[in-house]
């Protein structure tokens, strides 16, 4: 029977590190989590300041963290893959489509949240 882990202070500051770590890859590494983070920094003001009331201002932003969330996991799929097979292989070039069809889906998903919503303003 495995034991887990404590959660204390301790290991939520390490897991911050780590996930700070990530931001920073991402960021370095990654042009198209820089485009978007980019796209980010300037459509989250604007949909804090679009969306009435609480609810369509998170849908506004979460939209927009959740194509962020996306991109670093297809990034992570795409090292991994690329770490493990090198060589190209039908497989690893099917999971980093469906990484990067992930992504896709979710910027459909934000020009819907965010043509939804503006729609009502016209």
């Amino acid at each position: 029977m495995a034991s887990s882990l404590p959660r204390g202070p301790r290991q939520i500051a390490k897991a911050l590190v780590w996930s700070a770590k990530g931001l920073q890859a991402g960021w370095r590494y990654e042009s198209s989590f820089r485009l978007e983070g980019y796209l980010f920094i300037i459509f989250a003001p604007l949909g804090l300041w679009l969306g009435h009331g609480g609810v369509e201002k998170a849908i506004l932003v979460g939209s927009l963290l959740l194509v962020l969330s996306a991109e670093l996991l297809n990034s992570a799929v795409e090292a991994v893959v690329d770490k493990v097979s090198p060589e190209f292989h039908e497989l690893a070039g099917r999971a980093k489509d469906m990484g990067s069809a992930a992504v896709f889906l979710l910027m459909l998903n934000v020009m819907l949240c965010w043509g939804l919503i503006l729609w009502q303003r016209l």
